[in-house]
């Protein structure tokens, strides 16, 4: 179990570090979400570990990465985008 909290951990870091850098300016503190990633990664490990029992280590840990997604993917802001408008509308 320590392996997969350990290893799930560092995938969902990976994964937020990943997505840090490729959205960056759409994503709040760079911070926030590399702790996001990992406890998400934890979360995920945790959740997926106690549905499938002991012995699945890579289930364990695609379950981990997926829950890390969908939390990073909730940090996500839309896109700004200006409204152009004349002054007399």
């Amino acid at each position: 179990m320590f392996l997969e909290a350990l290893g799930s951990a560092l995938l969902g870091f990976a994964l937020a570090w990943v997505a840090a850098q490729r959205l960056s300016d759409r994503l709040p503190v760079r911070a926030l979400v590399l702790v996001t990633g990992a406890l998400g990664g934890v979360f995920g490990a945790l959740v997926t570990h106690g549905a499938l029992g002991p012995g699945h280590f890579l289930a364990t840990l695609i379950g981990a990465v997926a829950v890390a997604a969908v939390l990073l993917s909730l940090l996500i802001r839309p896109a700004s985008r200006r409204l152009r408008r004349s002054a007399t509308v």
